[in-house]
């Protein structure tokens, strides 16, 4: 099977997983030893809360295309879930590396139709991922159709000593503010809003008359578990610990609420037994969490000061 490198990482941090502890109330983020299936994430505090049939019959006159022809051996997908509603030569990709890997037998249709479904679910079960029959980030990776990620993440230069962003708050190494930031994506919504895209692994605070007061590069989630859309700040703690008790979680901001718990913006993980960090800041940019957005620790304290309860964030 072909080897997709997706980013390279100085000092990379091993899987992080998010594991949820609804019996003790402690928010789960890192833990180095834990195995991550999938969609496994932060529990609450709640602090503040607001909380197709066949035709048989031969139709004469009617050309077929034949798309699956422009496809190459190394075809990449888009970054996106591949599902029902997918163009056609995004699931001929997908469907020729599951052919390529022994999960699918089928022709190359460009339909998300059931054996197709099923095959991505052999491949989940089999490479131990989150078993949903849907081809996301991790599906891709395992079948080398994702694209090089590293590719989106813009790196702009570091500010220059004591710079500041519009709100007066010390820009980090890996921050810029007003014409200096990345422009924001497009349909990322409108008014004063924390945006995070997640193929570009950055984060945006804009102002309600549209201005990009800050911007900075996060490290989110290494699984396919951050819910894209529209949704609002509800929760948040000054300091939460990790469900084992081995990691404090600073300036933790929830965005996206389940049954079993919480994804949110924090600082940089600190470990409990000696003070150390679980990563650097020249390492934000590369995803490395179980499901949150960890952020150098300026970055922590302005958007701590910025998202309140009910804060809008778009997620894509």
């Amino acid at each position: 099977m072909r080897t997709v490198v997706v980013a390279s990482v100085a000092a990379a941090v091993a899987g992080i997983a998010l594991i949820s502890s609804a019996r003790d109330g402690q928010t789960a983020e890192p833990d180095p030893n834990a195995t991550v299936p999938g969609a496994v994430i932060t529990p609450v505090v709640d602090q503040n809360a607001t909380t197709v049939a066949a035709d048989t019959q031969a139709v004469p006159d009617l050309a077929i295309p034949e798309p699956a022809a422009e496809l190459t051996a190394d075809c990449t997908i888009d970054p996106k879930t591949i599902s029902i509603q997918t163009d056609t030569l995004q699931v001929q990709c997908l469907q020729q590396a599951l052919q390529r890997e022994g999960f699918y037998n089928g022709e190359l249709t460009g339909e998300f139709d059931y054996p197709t479904s099923a095959a991505v679910e052999s491949l989940q079960v089999e490479r131990g991922l989150f078993v949903d029959g849907v081809a996301g980030r991790e599906s891709g990776l395992e079948l080398g159709i994702w694209p090089e990620e590293v590719l989106e993440v813009v790196r702009t230069p570091a500010p220059a000593p004591g710079a500041e962003d519009s709100m007066g708050f010390p820009l980090s190494s890996v921050a810029s503010s007003g014409d200096d930031a990345p422009p924001l994506p497009e349909n990322s919504g409108s008014g004063r809003r924390v945006v995070y895209e997640r193929i570009s692994q950055r984060v945006w605070a804009v102002s309600a008359d549209g201005e990009t007061i800050r911007s900075w590069l996060v490290s989110g989630s290494q699984y396919n578990n951050e819910v894209p859309g529209t949704h609002q700040v509800y929760s948040r703690s000054e300091q939460s610990t990790a469900w084992n008790g081995k990691a404090i979680l600073p300036l933790m901001v929830r965005w996206y609420r389940t049954e079993i718990g919480a994804l949110g913006f924090h600082a940089i993980p600190i470990r409990v037994s000696d003070g150390g960090v679980y990563q650097t800041e020249d390492e934000l940019g590369a995803r490395l969490s179980g499901g949150c957005q960890r952020q150098a620790n300026a970055d922590a304290r302005f958007l701590w000061a910025f998202a309140e309860v009910g804060t809008t964030v778009v997620v894509l």
